[in-house]
């Protein structure tokens, strides 16, 4: 991970918060100008030296000012992997904020009483909705690939515990679906239902694809705009979607977190250090969100262990990219 403290200083030395601008907002001939000077180039380089990489989004003071699509397709919709995670917490967000949810601290059998016979541990009745979002429930899981898959309800609750709640970080691809249990039960809806009127509708996004397990597929500027709200702390149109005080405890480490990122976690997003944070999903798949520059970079790359392993949108990230957009802001 040295290559990561190496960014997370570098993104620490930009400026200070810029003013975001309205979203996506339509640019004007000299913004287009300095648009195609700060990314030249970048889509020969992205197509000959890093073939993973498949869709890019970016961008900044809540305007698009790059885009490429290996396969010329902007209305695809891609696997989005665990980004999934980090749009979930955004809707307890939005739950959150209309009532359906007092606190993020209230135990988890206040809402599902009849889960109390599955799981005998009475360490089980501290788990709270912030412990599942944070990662840190304390089911005896053990999992630093990420990769394992994801249980139903039921059998995810019966989980034996290794640590009481709140003591021990865990990636666990079974959390979320405790917490889509937990949102279809207080919202009364199902879950593409309740994101329909919540975030797709209210934010133009295209109709996402759903699969069993969790699977979100979503068109990558969709990805970018999800972003952009987080940008914008809950605001969007100048309409909350979600309260600033709810997102912003998202963006803020809940624990030191671990593997398979390595790095601090929040509520469904990675916190690497107080001027950045990202949503991750295996092989490439990313929503980076840097406020200093009023940035937004969203990403998908081949979802295959090869992909994960050459780290590629990543490297594209922290480096070509962000100095892009750093130059786009100087200018």
């Amino acid at each position: 991970m040295r290559w990561f403290v190496l960014f997370c200083g570098l993104l620490a030395a930009a400026p200070a918060f810029a003013q975001v601008a309205p979203p996506e907002r339509e640019a004007t001939p000299d913004e287009r100008r300095r648009d195609a000077a700060a990314f030249a180039g970048l889509d020969q380089e992205i197509r000959e030296q890093l073939a993973d990489v498949q869709s890019v989004v970016v961008m900044r003071q809540g305007r698009v000012v790059y885009r490429f699509y290996r396969d010329g397709n902007p209305e695809a919709l891609r696997d989005t992997q665990s980004v999934a995670k980090s749009a979930l917490a955004m809707l307890v967000g939005t739950a959150l904020r209309q009532g359906h949810i007092a606190s993020l601290d209230q135990p988890v059998l206040q809402f599902m009483p009849h889960w109390q016979a599955l799981n005998p541990d009475p360490r089980a009745e501290a788990i709270t909705l912030r412990h599942l979002l944070s990662m840190t429930a304390g089911f005896d899981v053990d999992d630093p690939s990420g990769t394992a898959a994801a249980l139903e309800p039921t059998p995810a609750w019966s989980r034996p515990l290794r640590a009481p709640a709140g003591q021990r970080f865990a990636y666990d691809n079974s959390g979320p679906t405790l917490v889509t249990a937990i949102l279809e039960h207080v919202t009364g809806q199902k879950l593409p239902d309740y994101a329909r009127a919540q975030l797709v509708q209210p934010m133009g996004l295209a109709e996402p694809g759903y699969t069993h397990g969790g699977r979100l597929s979503l068109r990558t500027v969709d990805m970018a705009r999800l972003g952009q709200l987080m940008l914008q702390q809950g605001q969007w149109n100048g309409q909350p979607l979600l309260s600033a005080e709810v997102a912003a405890q998202m963006m803020a480490p809940q624990s030191a977190g671990g593997p398979p990122v390595g790095l601090p976690y929040g509520l469904g997003w990675w916190v690497p250090s107080a001027t950045t944070f990202f949503a991750s999903g295996y092989g490439g798949q990313f929503i980076w969100v840097h406020p200093p520059l009023a940035l937004v970079v969203a990403t998908t790359a081949t979802v295959s262990p090869g992909s994960q392993q050459r780290a590629q949108a990543t490297q594209l990230v922290r480096g070509r990219l962000f100095q892009a957009a750093r130059r786009h802001a100087s200018e």
